[in-house]
């Protein structure tokens, strides 16, 4: 007879059991419902509404070659692709338009739908699409259709939607179009954040002060044109003098510029490029998350004429055309322009009714909208609204700011991206581009001929009576925008004598060029400057291929640190040594560095952080001001001529009060290094940049998921050379969205590389497959490879 320990112990492996089966039949259906919705690969399947049946090919990295009819019937078809492998994205990208994350996420994405619903893009995108041509409106039609088709042929729902519970929504005409504003909300000031910041400049510091924290132009200008914007003199300030106790407290982090959207643009022309063609290097800053935000494709057709036509490149899933890339006569690619298409007003009011307006006083208007809360009531959200745009906050004494944006304008939005994929010379893509309605953005683009250029697309505001860099009333008429710059007027630069062309966000032009583009928040020009610099040397030295210019963006040398690195060193003298053994690490750190924001380079981080710190220690009296009259002020990209003009001609004025002098602020500078060693628990020997530069890109999901389910769907956290003012930007969140380098009509020479993967789904062998070329800057090819899983879809 079995004993009663015997007995517990034989029930405890009966309930055990009973639960492992459990656990596992859990597993099981899980790993179903995941794997169900992977897409088709191969086989055949029926596609209402195409002409002739259409062929997918995919190669070993998942990349499609779509091939048939016609255009329409691939817009169609590549609809069907992106819904099967990215459709959780695209619902992201609406929703994040439109204001209606909530809807799946809960209550933590109200302040972010809040925000979008203040543009009120859903109802725009209805008029958007209402006034597209018939030819546009078809390929979106048909774009609209492939996209539901696909998601209806995905044997389980999308995984992320089965995680959230959350029944995916049919694709509609307008979603494609919230896509684009969607990317308009990542590249341009929706809350007027630049204007705001200049203006509390003024308030605290006069004009003269705003001219020297925030000039128009630094000494690292590199525009196109040569010109420069003369140095501003320190300002006629004066702080509380060294003795006087103070409680001026170290300003947060200073700027980090690789958080701003931005990217590197640059060819060279045919005579100084070894293909015959003018070569295009293309490389888009972005946010680094997963699904990653390009899907690369090639689509061949043949148009109405029999003419064969070839696109390859990069779309973005939820719209229908080719964003970046190449159709063997015309290659283009883009560079965040900061031309200025934001303005806030000042309103005044009366009674908090009506607002003044050139017509006399208006009545405000009042748009309410209900946002979908999953879990929670649904929220009431009512807007106030003037002729100019929406109330975005309170300003004083009964006024208000309002913003007035060219995305709020249904004209600056629609489909004519389609048309580069069919242009056959660099100035026809340039005629084209003043067009475009996207976000306004730099367009580089070479051709086979050898012909390159640049311009900036889409609709640039026509101001009068002001320039648009700190908010203006416009109620009395004198100052306001006449509609948009004439295509004619808006800047060309085409087929320079040096051979090059380069754009990374800085200032392009000079003189009236300038002030028709306007200052959107310009970046202060040592990126572009390494960029042309490469260029110049480059194209002295030899023709120019492919793998040269992908060279170039690849350069992570840190040459905006030289004066630093120089600065460092006489500031860690024998003398300071002697004071504080630890200080001669560090100055043997710095002293060693290469030059270059290697992962193992401990120097590189020093200095950097050297840096960092002596402009916090520098600006830390001047922030308080600026922040009371604009809460959410911040220092900008060009405040480093300010700061290195004070550390160089010290002043003792303009002193932060805290120090005794100019070297006693840059020691304290150089042993808050060895502080911030000591916090994050290393030896400085180890305090590399890898460490601190070590790649995050991950999943929505992934901050909810336990360890190894997040690492699961994220890619691997690779340490990463490059940095934010050097061609290979790199930060751990923020990067190359990806590295295109083509010459027209030599497209089996070109290069692509992309981070993440072209599916989604981490169980798709997709997922990371091509990653790690972009990470280790490997070459890999732009056109599709050999055929692994071909599809056909077929008119039923």
């Amino acid at each position: 007879m079995a004993s009663p320990l015997v007995k517990r112990l034989q029930l405890l492996l009966s309930v055990l059991s009973v639960l492992i089966v459990i656990a596992l039949a859990a597993l099981g259906w899980g790993y179903y419902q995941f794997h169900g919705s992977l897409p088709q690969l191969d086989g055949s399947r029926a596609l209402a509404g195409l002409a002739a049946p259409v062929k997918i090919e995919r190669d070993a990295l998942g990349v499609p070659r779509v091939s048939g009819a016609n255009r329409v019937d691939l817009a169609r078809a590549l609809g069907f692709l992106h819904a099967q492998d990215r459709f959780f994205q695209m619902d992201l990208l609406r929703r994040r338009a439109a204001g209606e994350l909530a809807e799946i996420f809960g209550a933590a994405a109200l302040p972010l739908d809040k925000s979008a619903r203040l543009h009120g893009f859903r109802a725009t995108a209805g008029k958007v699409v209402a006034a597209l041509p018939a030819d546009q409106r078809a390929m979106l039609d048909a774009y609209v259709a492939g996209v539901n088709a696909g998601l209806a042929a995905l044997p389980k729902t999308p995984w992320e939607h089965l995680v959230l519970r959350a029944a995916p929504r049919a694709w509609a005409a307008e979603d494609t179009v919230l896509c684009v504003y969607a990317m308009w909300f990542d590249l341009q000031d929706s809350t007027g954040h630049f204007d705001l910041s200049q203006r509390a400049l003024q308030v605290a510091y006069g004009v003269s002060g705003a001219a020297f924290f925030a000039p128009r132009g630094t000494a690292a200008d590199a525009a196109l044109d040569g010109s420069t914007f003369p140095a501003s003199a320190l300002p006629p300030l004066r702080l509380k003098a060294p003795d006087e106790k103070t409680t001026a407290a170290l300003a947060p982090e200073w700027y980090e510029p690789a958080l701003l959207p931005g990217s590197n643009s640059f060819a060279v022309d045919g005579a100084h490029s070894a293909t015959g063609a003018a070569i295009l290097a293309n490389d888009m800053h972005l946010g680094l998350g997963v699904p990653h935000v390009w899907y690369r494709a090639e689509l061949d057709w043949k148009d109405d004429a029999g003419a064969a036509h070839r696109v390859v490149g990069v779309t973005l899933p939820g719209t229908p055309s080719l964003v970046a890339g190449s159709n063997g006569d015309v290659a283009w690619g883009f560079t965040n322009s900061y031309a200025d298409t934001v303005d806030v007003i000042i309103v005044e009011t009366y009674a908090d009714l009506q607002y003044r307006s050139p017509a006399g006083w208006k009545d405000f208007e009042e748009r309410t909208e209900t946002i979908k809360v999953k879990g929670e009531p649904d929220v009431a959200l009512t807007t106030r609204w003037t002729e100019w745009g929406p109330v975005i906050a309170p300003a004083d004494e009964g006024r208000y700011y309002v913003v007035r944006w060219n995305a709020h304008s249904p004209e600056s939005a629609n489909l004519e991206l389609l048309r580069l994929e069919t242009t056959r010379a660099a100035d026809e893509a340039v005629a084209l581009a003043h067009r475009v309605g996207m976000p306004n953005q730099n367009l580089v683009v070479a051709d086979r001929a050898g012909r390159i250029a640049w311009t900036v697309t889409g609709k640039i505001p026509k101001r009068a009576g002001f320039d648009g860099r700190v908010p203006a009333m416009w109620g009395y008429g004198d100052r306001r925008w006449e509609g948009w710059l004439p295509e004619s007027e808006v800047p060309v630069v085409a087929n320079p004598a040096d051979g090059f062309l380069w754009t990374a966000n800085n200032r392009i032009v000079g003189g009236a060029a300038y002030a028709k583009l306007g200052d959107g928040g310009y970046d202060n020009g040592f990126r572009a400057g390494a960029i042309r610099d490469d260029l110049r040397e480059l194209v002295t030295k030899k023709k120019a291929a492919p793998a040269d210019l992908l060279a170039i963006q690849l350069d992570d040398r840190g040459r905006y640190l030289d004066r630093w690195h120089k600065l460092l060193l006489e500031v860690l003298t024998d003398d300071a040594v002697a004071q504080k053994k630890t200080r001669g690490q560090l100055r043997e750190l710095a002293a060693g560095w290469n030059g270059h924001a290697a992962i193992e380079s401990a120097g590189y981080r020093i200095i950097r952080m050297f840096r960092t710190k002596v402009a916090e220690r520098t600006l830390a009296p001047f922030l308080d001001k600026p922040q009371r009259a604009y809460e959410q002020f911040r220092w900008g990209t060009m405040t480093e001529d300010a700061v290195w003009q004070l550390v160089t001609e010290k002043p003792a004025r303009l002193l932060n009060p805290e120090h005794r002098s100019w070297e006693s602020l840059l020691l304290a500078a150089a042993d808050d290094v060895l502080d911030d060693a000591e916090k994050q628990g290393v030896a400085l020997a180890k305090y590399t940049w890898g460490a601190r530069n070590t790649l995050r890109m991950q999943h929505p999901f992934a901050r909810f998921l336990p360890g190894w389910i997040a690492r699961f769907v994220s890619m691997p956290a690779q340490q990463l050379p490059g940095d934010s003012q050097m061609p290979r930007v790199q930060s751990p969140t923020f990067g190359a969205s990806e590295r295109l380098v083509v010459s027209p009509g030599h497209e089996d020479e070109a290069i692509f590389e992309m981070p993440g993967g072209q599916s989604g789904h981490p169980l798709s062998p997709y997922f990371r497959a091509g990653h790690d070329a972009w990470a280790q800057g490997a070459p890999t090819p732009l056109l599709p490879g050999k055929a692994e899983h071909t599809l056909t879809l077929a008119p039923p």
